[in-house]
Formats: C-alpha cells, sequence, structure tokens
C-alpha cells in the first residue's frame, strides 16, 4: 500500500541537487546558514546558491536568478520575502525544479484572508508546472542517511523511526532529543502550512518507507479530515502510529492557528479520531520520545508481566512500593515471582533485609559483591512468569557503594544480559545531585541499546503504548 509514494518522494528525500535562494555574500542571512548546514552535513549533489546581488559565499558564486544556474536543480530552499514568492515559482518552472520548500514565513497562519490567496495562488502556479511544495512557514527535510539535514549540519544516526510535524521547532527538539537518547529517525519532515503536501502525504510514504518501522506525528490541525483519518486508519494497520496533538486547549488552539494557521478541532473530537484510526495518542514530547524509543527497541515485543528490581544497593524497599504502584497504574502486571525463584534468591542472598516476592529489592546482595547481584538479577529474569524487567538504579545511593568504575560494570552487565535473552531490560535513572555521572551511565546504556528512562512512570507508560498498539490491531 502506498509503494507509488516511494517512486514519488525521492526527490523529497533523495534530491540530486538543491539550490538554496536568499543568500547574501555581506551578511548571515537564513538562506545562507541553510547553505552552509547543507555544506556541513555533507550532502553528496551539487548545492547552489541564489542572492539577488550575486557575489561569493566563501569560495562558491552566488547565483543572481535561478535560471542562471548550469545544471538540474531537484529541489529548491527558499528563505527571501513573500513578495517574491510567484516570480520565484515561474523560475522553477523555467527550471523544471521538482519540489519547493518555503521556509519563507508570513501566509495563513499571518493573515487568515490574504495570506492563504496567496497560498492558493502558489499552489495553483505549482500544480501547472508538476512542481511540489513544502510548506510554506516550515523547516522541510532531515534524512541523516543522505546527509540532508535542517540542523545547521548536525546529523544523527539512521535508523527506523519517521516522524512528521507541522510545527519546525517540535521537529528539530524531537530529533536532538533523539540524538541525546539513541532514537534514530530515518527521515523527519516539517511540513509548515501544508499548502501542498501534507500531513497524509508524509505518512502514505513513511507507511511504504521500508526503512521506517515506527512513526510518530506532532499535528495541530488538518484542511482534510476526512483524508487524514482514513490514512492514520490505513498507515495503523500498517506501522505504528504515534500521534500528538497540539492546541487541545483554547490557548494551545490560538496559538496553532498563528503558528501554521490550523484550525483546531476540540480534543475529545482528536481524541476519538485517534482511536478510530489505531493510531496511539501522546500528550507531550516526553511521552512522545519515551513512545518512540521504546517502538524502537522493543519491536514485537509482546508482555504486562514486569519484575522490578527497586533496590540494587540501599533505599530500595520505598523505591520498590512507588514503582510498583507506577506499573500497575499503567497497565502493566507485577505478579509474585515464582516460588522456585523466591527459594532461590533466598539462598543467594538471603531473607533478611531483601524483598524478594516483587518488586524485588535485593540490596543486601551489596554485601556479597557483584557476582551476587548479577546472578540474582539472572534468577528474576528467567523467571518464567516475567516478560519485562525494570531497574531501578539511583546513581546517588549507587556510585559511593560502587564507585563510576564499579556503576560501568554493572551496566555492562545489564548489556550484556540484554543480548542473550529475550525479556527486555529497562533502567530507571533518577536525576539527582550526581548528574555529570548519571548522564555518562545513560549514554552507556542507551549506546547498548538498554532503554532508559527518568522515572519509573514514564518507562511504564511507555511499555502501555507499545501494548496498546498490539492490543488495537487484534481487537479489528
Amino acid at each position: 500500500m502506498f509503494e507509488e509514494k516511494l517512486k514519488e518522494f525521492e526527490p523529497v528525500f533523495y534530491p540530486k541537487s538543491i539550490a538554496v535562494i536568499g543568500v547574501s555574500a555581506t551578511s548571515l542571512k537564513a538562506g545562507s546558514a541553510w547553505f552552509w548546514s547543507l555544506r556541513s552535513a555533507g550532502f553528496p549533489g551539487p548545492i547552489y546558491p541564489v542572492g539577488i546581488s550575486g557575489g561569493r559565499i566563501g569560495e562558491f558564486q552566488i547565483f543572481p536568478n535561478l535560471r542562471l544556474i548550469p545544471g538540474d536543480i531537484d529541489y529548491v530552499i527558499v528563505s527571501t520575502p513573500r513578495q517574491s514568492v510567484l516570480e520565484l515559482l515561474d523560475d522553477c518552472a523555467a527550471k523544471n525544479v521538482k519540489v519547493v520548500q518555503f521556509f519563507t514565513a508570513g501566509f495563513s497562519e499571518l493573515n487568515a484572508h490574504d495570506g492563504r490567496k496567496l497560498e492558493e495562488q502558489m499552489l495553483e502556479k505549482a500544480r501547472r508546472s508538476n512542481i511540489r511544495i513544502i510548506g510554506p512557514n516550515c523547516i522541510g527535510v532531515y534524512c541523516p542517511e543522505y546527509k540532508f539535514s535542517f540542523l545547521m549540519g548536525l546529523l544523527g544516526e539512521s535508523g527506523p523511526v519517521g516522524f512528521v510535524s507541522q510545527s519546525g521547532g517540535i521537529a528539530t527538539k524531537v530529533v536532538t532529543i533523539g540524538m541525546n537518547r539513541h532514537i534514530r529517525y530515518s527521515k523527519v519532515i516539517s511540513f509548515g502550512n501544508g499548502i501542498d503536501l501534507n500531513a497524509s502525504d508524509f505518512l502514505q510514504y513513511l507507511a511504504a518507507d521500508p526503512k521506517t518501522k515506527a512513526i510518530g506525528a506532532y499535528l495541530e490541525g488538518t484542511r482534510d479530515g476526512a483524508r487524514l483519518l482514513n490514512t492514520m486508519k490505513a498507515v495503523a494497520k500498517i506501522k505504528p502510529l504515534v500521534v500528538w496533538k497540539g492546541g487541545r486547549t483554547e490557548a494551545g488552539a490560538q496559538a496553532a492557528l498563528s503558528h501554521t494557521g490550523s484550525l483546531a478541532t476540540s480534543a475529545a473530537i482528536w481524541s476519538a479520531m485517534l482511536r478510530q484510526a489505531g493510531a496511539i495518542e501522546v500528550h507531550n514530547l516526553e511521552e512522545l520520545t519515551d513512545t518512540l524509543l521504546i517502538f524502537q527497541q522493543l519491536k514485537h515485543w509482546r508482555g504486562v508481566n514486569a519484575a522490578i528490581i527497586g533496590g540494587l544497593a540501599d533505599g530500595g524497599g520505598g523505591n520498590s512500593v512507588a514503582a510498583g504502584d507506577a506499573c500497575m497504574e499503567n497497565g502493566l502486571k507485577v505478579p509474585l515471582l515464582t516460588p522456585e525463584t523466591r527459594q532461590q534468591l533466598a539462598k543467594l542472598v538471603g531473607d533478611v533485609g531483601n524483598i524478594l516476592c516483587n518488586p524485588v529489592d535485593v540490596s543486601q546482595a551489596q554485601f556479597r559483591g557483584l557476582p551476587t547481584l548479577f546472578q540474582a538479577i539472572e534468577l528474576i529474569v528467567r523467571d518464567t512468569i516475567v516478560d519485562v524487567v525494570l531497574i531501578q538504579e539511583d546513581v546517588d545511593i549507587l556510585l559511593p557503594i560502587y564507585s563510576q568504575k564499579g556503576l560501568e560494570e554493572i551496566n555492562q552487565f545489564f548489556i550484556e544480559l540484554g543480548k542473550k535473552q529475550h525479556k527486555p531490560i529497562i533502567v530507571v535513572l533518577p536525576p539527582g545531585s550526581a548528574e555529570p555521572q548519571r548522564l555518562q551511565i545513560e549514554q552507556q546504556l542507551l549506546a547498548g541499546n538498554i532503554p532508559v528512562f527518568s522515572s519509573m512512570e514514564r518507562a511504564a507508560k511507555a511499555l502501555q503504548k507499545f501494548n496498546q498498539h498490539f492490543n488495537q490491531q487484534e481487537s479489528k
């Protein structure tokens, strides 16, 4: 389904050449920043700077007009005032340009009547020349595999997560958070006002894209609700679809109108539409990125029975109680470990000062050395009733006991344990006073494909969203 989008969108995500309109030799305008961003990212094709005054930017000639460029142009980025856009589209038609991305703002999001009229004129010209428009009022494409980036040259590792956003700011945050949390993106698109290519088009493309396994979206509104609903229904049958709807409140809806010109429907209608479509609704940036991380890491895992290890050293009892509440309140079950596992744990670490039922506090293992702690954790993981293991790792408590080197050894054990068996190992690293050490450990775990969350609530909620997708698929 939607395979025709792969060919149609090739010049969007894999253009052979790019022209940047609005480059200046004498000042760092947005167009100049775009040009250097593409250069520093390592875009593989020709990048042509265009600016009415000509001159040079670094060692590169600035063309006064798009028509003067000697080569073919697939993709054009526009960073000039809106008064010039219609004439520019004539130039694009003359050069057989395939895609025009308008970074330029000041259309229907600024003035509903005049701005929308100009958008209609742009669309009419583009369609006469078989040009596709991204935007206006957007930052366009991020495709790390092809070294095509809207992030001033920054590139993360390519991976299986696709993302569609009406907001350039949200697209930027999702990608930069992803770099920090090892969420690897196939393609990200910011489409702004979406007068031509819009959320439905990009969702259809990502559904067909073999390099994308899970899809996220940030949406503020739509100009064609029926098409979007039908698209989301079709996409959610193919791949997990995680949607954050902006503009749920009156204040948010007003901001959406002035941001991308989107008329926001009520939050209840949107929630009902997402449920009907089989999409997974999230309500903020944390939920969105947490859920995308889980879908990237767990793939087709299923399960609700969680083993919670709340104490690797002192202070595990209270953490275990709170963790059990967090999991149960977010759709996970916390069953007793089997009698066999509890008996083996009691022999290994003793039953005085430890809680061995579930949540599990094996903090007394600290007095018997790391090999004993590792044996205890392996016993819990092997328990036949357990589907997933959540480990509370409080660096403030553990660091004085084990030192940074000891903590790195503990976390390397988690990584190796995750590799050799199918049950997910998830680590909760709450913030505290030892923040530099905590961040170092977080990066070690994420690099080893162990999902990390700052709270048990966030981890449990992400797992609940993951299970929700498969439950919805089975109920249809």
